[in-house]
């Protein structure tokens, strides 16, 4: 217990010296109480009884998002900058195969991250998704993201 509360207290010290990149004792030593701070309630808190999100799936499903977030983020732009604004916004109603929360979760973030869609609304295991038009919908209904989310977490597919 100790040597994980003094690893998560360097290691939270060490991403806020990162992210700051200021060198005056009284700032250091604000860093190194909160991240104390945050250490020692963490580790008063029970954990999952295993990882939630397998680690080295995970790894290789964050570039597939990029991916289809830059994608997405082309499309988005033709329709901000297309004179007629083609837009034909829905509300989408999608029922997700995934069983466990973390993997809903994961669908619904991914599904709000990737523009011209949004999660608006999820009561487990079906997704209210507001998109802009037919081809964010028919993004959405390809399945793809469910799919690479049902790799991650090694679930059987719906297809």
């Amino acid at each position: 217990m100790a040597k994980t509360f003094i690893r998560n207290s360097l290691l939270l010290f060490l991403l806020w010296f990162l992210l700051s990149g200021r060198m005056d004792p009284w700032f250091l030593g604000l860093g190194a109480f909160t991240s104390m701070a945050i250490s020692w309630f963490h580790s008063r808190q029970p954990g999952p009884p295993n990882p939630a999100i397998p680690f080295f799936r995970f790894m290789f499903y964050i570039p597939w998002l990029f991916y289809k977030i830059l994608l997405s983020n082309f499309h988005a732009v033709y329709l901000i900058l297309h004179p007629k604004l083609p837009i034909n916004p829905k509300l989408i109603p999608y029922h997700t195969h995934l069983r466990n929360p973390e993997g809903i979760t994961l669908l619904a973030n991914s599904v709000t991250l990737t523009p011209g869609t949004i999660t608006a609304e999820v009561n487990t295991p079906d997704l209210l998704v507001h998109t802009l038009d037919d081809i964010s919908a028919r993004d959405l209904l390809s399945q793809d993201i469910e799919e690479k989310v049902l790799w991650v977490f090694k679930e059987k597919g719906a297809k």
